[in-house]
């Protein structure tokens, strides 16, 4: 996919994170070429990520100007935008970023779709965790709602060599999609390389959003018999995450897993 990277002036690198664990996230990358239809992040996209992804101007030189006045930390990268998407082989934002945080001796969380964490694997030692996020065990599925993103054999390579340079790993299993993902045989597939396993249901918080519209318009035409449902499932008090919860906290209880159910 040919997209035009623009350059982005007079905007902050360094941004509060309301994740519990870390204060401040980096966004590489202003938009995100694996453009998956349910992110939350196309909500707020100020391109068509088809099109165009926005860069900073001088990653290094500005995160060193707003870094300074922070105590070293553990700076989340992977929120709005992933920073291993294929724009990274050739502008290498994120890993300019990591350097500059390496040598101010701070740390970082990582999460991602892509094989590509494994090129900088030399820096990662340094850093606090490494994640990968899947949702769906089907590939044939997985490309009806996050095409442009790398296949599962892809992150579960990336995911394995990770773990065996002895750097911590997470992964996520987001979304959840309903009756469609099989979160149990995710977590098999991910389990003996993830020393954390996060569960993240599908959240929406619109009929009018984006991300919701695309949602709507993969089931109309693929699982039309689903359509109706999902609309309860995500807009009201609905007893199916009750379900998969209990589900979960059995799984987590039979097979002794660190699993983080945020169901």
């Amino acid at each position: 996919m040919n997209v035009f990277m623009k350059v982005c002036s007079h905007r902050r690198i360094l941004n509060p994170c309301h994740l519990e664990t870390y204060n401040y996230q980096i966004d590489p990358y202003i938009g995100c070429e694996h453009h998956c239809y349910y992110c939350y992040g196309l909500n707020k996209a100020e391109t068509d990520w088809d099109k165009e992804i926005l860069i900073h101007e001088n990653i290094s030189e500005q995160m060193a100007r707003e870094i300074s006045s922070i105590k070293p930390q553990t700076i989340y990268f992977g929120m709005n935008t992933d920073p291993y998407q294929p724009s990274e082989i050739t502008f290498k934002q994120t890993r300019k970023a990591l350097e500059l945080l390496a040598e101010r001796n701070f740390s970082a969380s990582i999460l991602t779709k892509s094989g590509l964490v494994t090129r900088d694997i030399d820096l990662l030692t340094k850093i606090d965790s490494v994640g990968f996020s899947i949702a769906f065990q089907d590939e044939d599925v997985r490309k009806l709602f996050e095409r442009r993103a790398p296949p599962n054999r892809e992150r579960m390579d990336a995911l394995k060599k990770i773990k065996e340079a002895g750097i911590e790993t997470y992964t996520l299993i987001c979304p959840v999609m309903p009756f469609i993902t099989d979160v149990e045989s995710l977590i098999d597939l991910v389990a003996p390389y993830s020393d954390t396993i996060w569960i993240y249901k599908l959240h929406m918080e619109s009929k009018k959003d984006r991300n919701y519209l695309n949602l709507k318009s993969i089931l109309n035409k693929h699982f039309p018999e689903m359509e109706e449902e999902y609309e309860k499932i995500l807009f009201q008090d609905h007893p199916y995450w009750t379900k998969i919860r209990k589900k979960l906290e059995d799984v987590r209880s039979t097979k002794h897993l660190n699993l983080r159910i945020e169901l």
